[in-house]
């Protein structure tokens, strides 16, 4: 299990490397009928919170001459391809055809060479772990490795510091490296709420099958959210502590977003906007006095993506 103090050392080890990303309170209205703290996080190197775990990880570890290797649907092969490129590395990253254009893109910005390879991501992750086995490269897992859970828990370290008497955050769910990384952090202080679109449920699909159960991830958020199932780490963090889950849907994950740019001109991607959904759409009705937070955890994607996209 990671514990506080992992991330405490995961903060020290990355601090000089990260920004710490500001907040902003949005007022009871804005969102939904109580003030809604954002922590925005798509402000961070590499357009999202990966970056944490990906320092983390490499300056935790010898890095061959080989390099580094991800698989990733975007953020995390972006985040890893400038975490090498900072330190002085070579860097791959193994992406489904799915990947987004822009994405992929960002990666290659970052001087990685991205190889899309298949619409099956467990296929993908194939040949991710064959490439490291064969060249020695220093596999950096997307969600499921102790030094990646650590460095992303340090956004709920930073943001505990900035806000320390929230009641409830709530944090989009892919592969669960992020919430699996907060929860371990608040534990029973804070309610950590998992908001997930109804294509990419790895958690809620772990609590009615398993927690060895697989998706197909599909819909708006699949290129950030989309992992084929939630890592053990992030399982064992949540349901020790008895997270909720909330799904949302493409629409809704949409009309927030709108609502968030009409409420503050912030533009998250379709990852980060799910989160959100929960408040907008009622999923998460919160008490009257109760004190929320969001984190926008990405924002890798066109800018203009929830006015374009048209999902009925």
């Amino acid at each position: 299990m990671i514990t506080p103090e992992h991330i405490r050392q995961a903060h020290q080890r990355i601090g000089q490397y990260v920004r710490t990303t500001p907040v902003v309170t949005l007022e009871a209205g804005a969102l939904c009928a109580v003030p809604v703290t954002l922590k925005l996080e798509h402000l961070q190197h590499s357009g999202s919170f990966k970056c944490r775990g990906a320092f983390n990880t490499l300056l935790a570890h010898d890095v061959p001459d080989a390099g580094v290797v991800a698989v990733s649907g975007g953020n995390h092969g972006a985040a890893v391809a400038y975490t090498a490129m900072q330190l002085g590395h070579k860097s791959t990253v193994f992406v489904p055809d799915y990947a987004s254009a822009v994405k992929m893109d960002r990666m290659r910005g970052f001087g990685a060479d991205v190889i899309p390879s298949g619409t099956d991501f467990q296929m993908v992750i194939d040949k991710f772990e064959a490439f490291a086995r064969d060249t020695g490269a220093l596999a950096v897992h997307p969600f499921d490795a102790p030094s990646v859970l650590a460095g992303q828990g340090t956004v709920a370290l930073e943001f505990e510091a900035q806000m320390p008497d929230l009641d409830t955050v709530i944090i989009s769910v892919g592969g669960g490296g992020l919430i699996g990384g907060i929860s371990s952090w608040y534990g029973d202080r804070v309610n950590v709420v998992a908001v997930e679109s109804e294509g990419t449920a790895t958690y809620a699909t772990a609590l009615c099958k398993g927690k060895d159960a697989v998706i197909t991830p599909n819909g708006i958020s699949a290129d950030s959210l989309g992992a084929p199932r939630l890592g053990t780490l992030a399982y064992a963090a949540l349901t020790a502590a008895k997270r909720p889950s909330v799904l949302v849907t493409d629409a809704q994950i949409i009309a927030a977003q709108q609502q968030l740019w009409d409420a503050a001109r912030i533009v998250g991607e379709p990852g980060a906007a799910t989160a959100l959904a929960a408040l907008t759409s009622g999923a998460y009705k919160p008490e009257k006095d109760e004190r929320v937070g969001v984190l926008i955890c990405g924002g890798n994607a066109a800018p203009d993506w929830f006015i374009t996209k048209d999902v009925s």
